[in-house]
């Protein structure tokens, strides 16, 4: 690679629960190398410590043993986000352990620490010349979990959400209102702008949006989106859904709604409880993948490359991949039929943003239309 241009792969969530966890990143290893700085969400906490707070609800999963946080090292990952819902289910402890893991194992993390000012810093990565900085927020968070001027926590943005109706019959549902924290959105687009004084671009990580439910997109995503954006934010990276949703252009600047899940495992569910699930989201359950029951479409993936020079952002694309039934994550080649249904399935989920896709070799190049 060239000095003065730098590769960014990004990746959605990461929290596998079950061992042996070296094989996970078995497939994917040789992509990821290719890259020069990796990103990924951490999706659980990484401790012996802590207490499970009452209100998380099947939180019980959230917290892992700290040596299987060996799979961000597998996979190279030199940033990762700990901006999640899940990043204080087990308390201050378990989330300041899991910076600690992290940082000790020469891995930078964005979107929580011991105080607000320190939840919000950014991480900044220099190669080939460059400067990259990250940052991360958390929009899905239960009370207690915000960090605070004097509280450990998650850089919070959060949302209002209200419910207006939209005829005058009694049971119609009515129209989802969701507005950012006007002082949460002030604070990441001062951040932004702050953090781009001191790098070449600005990456930002964003644990949003609603979860499973196919293609939807809350009304603050965009709202937030085109705020960061004009702040100076060069690429939005997106999770939480445990699904790929929209690629949106706004203003020549490339926001993945959802990056999907990358590596995860969760406990297995009871037919039950699998087919209430499946009823409240909509979903479709693949009964061959009894550790990644989020629906049918969990198993798809993404990986977000973005090419950043000294002028700003070069080129964004993605690499459609696919989790295999051992929960491997497959980078997926052109000519394979597996690529073009993943390719078809991102202009779906696209639909109504601004967004044009071009393949080229076995990525897939972002531009607007």
């Amino acid at each position: 690679m060239a000095r003065d241009e730098v590769v960014l792969l990004g990746c959605g969530d990461v929290g596998p629960i079950h061992e042996p966890v070296e094989p996970y990143s078995a497939l994917v290893r040789p992509v990821l190398a290719a890259g020069d700085i990796r990103f990924a969400q951490v999706e659980r906490v990484y401790s012996d410590r802590g207490t499970l707070q009452v209100h998380a609800e099947d939180g019980a999963h959230s917290r892992v043993k700290p040596h299987m946080a060996s799979v961000f090292g597998d996979c190279g990952f030199d940033v990762v986000s700990v901006a999640s819902n899940h990043g204080m289910d087990w308390g201050e402890d378990a989330l300041l352990d899991s910076i600690a893991l992290f940082r000790k194992r020469g891995i930078k993390t964005v979107g929580g620490g011991r105080n607000l000012e320190e939840a919000r810093q950014p991480a900044i990565v220099e190669r080939n010349g460059l400067k990259v900085a990250f940052l991360a927020y958390c929009s899905v968070l239960r009370d207690g979990y915000p960090a605070g001027p004097n509280k450990a926590g998650i850089a919070p943005l959060r949302v209002h959400t209200y419910y207006e109706p939209i005829e005058y019959q009694a049971g119609v549902p009515p129209r989802v209102v969701t507005v950012p924290y006007e002082d949460d959105l002030a604070g990441l687009v001062q951040d932004v702008t702050t953090a781009k004084k001191e790098a070449h671009a600005v990456v930002l990580s964003l644990h949003w949006g609603v979860h499973f439910i196919p293609r939807t997109i809350a009304e603050y995503q965009p709202i937030v989106a085109k705020a960061a954006f004009r702040a100076g934010a060069d690429v939005i990276l997106g999770h939480h859904a445990h699904a790929p949703k929209a690629i949106g252009v706004h203003t020549g600047k490339v926001c993945f709604y959802s990056l999907s899940n990358f590596i995860m495992s969760a406990p297995a569910r009871t037919p039950e409880r699998l087919a209430a699930f499946a009823r409240r989201y909509g979903v479709t359950i693949d009964p061959e993948y009894p550790h990644l029951w989020y629906g049918a479409d969990a198993k798809r993936s993404l990986i977000a490359k973005t090419v950043i020079t000294r002028e700003g952002v070069k080129k964004v694309s993605f690499l459609p991949a696919l989790i295999d039934k051992q929960l491997r994550p497959e980078v997926l080649r052109r000519g394979d039929s597996r690529f073009d249904d993943a390719v078809n399935f991102m202009g779906w989920v696209s639909e109504g943003f601004d967004h044009k896709f071009i393949v080229a070799g076995d990525e897939v190049v972002i531009t607007g239309t």
